[in-house]
């Protein structure tokens, strides 16, 4: 029985594993398995963060610019992203949580008809032909079109696909999902392909974190979440795993953490608040010893860290963080640490790599 890895090798498994060798669009996609979305732009949107960390040559906005190309497709997981077109059908038909009303299905099919009738509609044409329907509460306060808040939910509901953004904004086209074989044992093997996915993106994970990941799948597979359970029951039997400080870490079963293959990332890494390496707040705190807090949210007096503080990676260690803005063209960053700013001169250096990458990853293509 191979060993069972310690902490530092848990986090040099978890960076390594993640951070690989840059590739291409579509191979970083397929790889990663989900790609998690935020409108927020500062500087650039998460996934444009996300994947200029793992595409050679990545700048941002190629993702929407290349959507239609790449066999991709926008929709719920763990939570709203990016994902290859073949995970629909472990997705759908989706079941929704809480079912529409008599009167929300008529609406809905309403505009399904409307948007098959024009084959690719923008939320504004909706909102015109639909005026009617008046005006509900927005999810970050204000209003907004009660039709714009009906395509999102027909779009999770599986009547509707993003066809393709504009400037942000989703333009849908109608969608109808092939039935799938709802047998308890392929439903089962359906939750344990998107339990593996969990699993591949997020790995190594504390067993509460891996709990909680398959929590938040019934935003994505409600239908499925018996069978989630079931599969988080055996995932002893299903994943690599060892039990390291009192805390049971699962991997992938083909994967070794022990393995002196990996190795830390080269220089300096600005990583998006969502990327898979520190999503996990929990795990983050595990690896390496402070909490990192996502402050976007919180009232600008009450920040400790900043608006959209970027986690500062320097090898194999989190030093601190970063906020970025672009004022008239030039990058400006505000760093802080979680002790002390490294006195070794390569970090300046790599930081200002770090920083020189990200002008070229923000300015666009000629």
């Amino acid at each position: 029985m191979a060993r069972s890895p310690t902490l530092a090798e848990l986090r040099r498994h978890a960076i390594a594993r993640s951070l690989f060798k840059p590739v291409t669009l579509p191979s970083a996609i397929r790889r990663l398995g989900f790609v998690q979305a935020d409108p927020m732009r500062a500087p650039a949107r998460a996934q444009d963060l996300i994947l200029f960390q793992r595409v050679r040559g990545y700048r941002a906005g190629d993702l929407e610019r290349r959507y239609e190309r790449l066999g991709i497709e926008e929709d719920a997981f763990v939570n709203y992203g990016f994902l290859p077109r073949e995970m629909l059908a472990l997705l759908h038909p989706r079941t929704p949580r809480q079912p529409w009303d008599a009167a929300t299905t008529r609406r809905a099919r309403e505009v399904l008809e409307f948007v098959r009738e024009r084959g690719v509609v923008h939320p504004r044409e909706v909102g015109q032909a639909f005026a009617h329907h008046g005006r509900v509460a927005g999810y970050w306060g204000g209003e907004l079109n009660a039709s714009t808040r009906l395509l999102e939910d027909m779009h999770h509901h599986g009547w509707l696909r993003v066809r393709r953004r504009e400037s942000g904004t989703r333009v849908y086209e109608a969608m109808q999902h092939v039935p799938q074989d709802d047998s308890p044992a392929a439903r089962l093997a359906r939750a344990e392909a998107l339990v593996d996915a969990i699993v591949a993106l997020y790995a190594p994970i504390p067993s509460p974190s891996l709990g909680y990941l398959v929590t938040l799948l019934r935003y994505g597979a409600p239908h499925l979440t018996v069978e989630a359970r079931a599969v988080i029951k055996s995932a002893h039997a299903r994943y690599g795993h060892a039990v390291v400080d009192g805390v049971t870490w699962f991997w992938p079963a083909d994967e070794n953490p022990t393995s002196r293959r990996h190795l830390p990332v080269d220089g300096v890494r600005l990583l998006a608040p969502f990327d898979p390496v520190v999503w996990d707040r929990r795990r983050f705190e595990m690896l390496w010893g402070w909490a990192y807090r996502f402050e976007a949210y919180v009232p600008a007096a009450k920040r400790t860290m900043g608006h959209y503080a970027l986690p500062l990676l320097w090898g194999e260690d989190m030093v601190g963080w970063a906020n970025l803005r672009l004022e008239r063209g030039r990058l400006h960053h505000e760093p802080g640490f979680a002790v002390a700013r490294p006195r070794d001169a390569g970090f300046k250096r790599a930081l200002d790599e770090e920083l020189a990458r990200f002008e070229v990853f923000l300015k666009p293509e000629n």
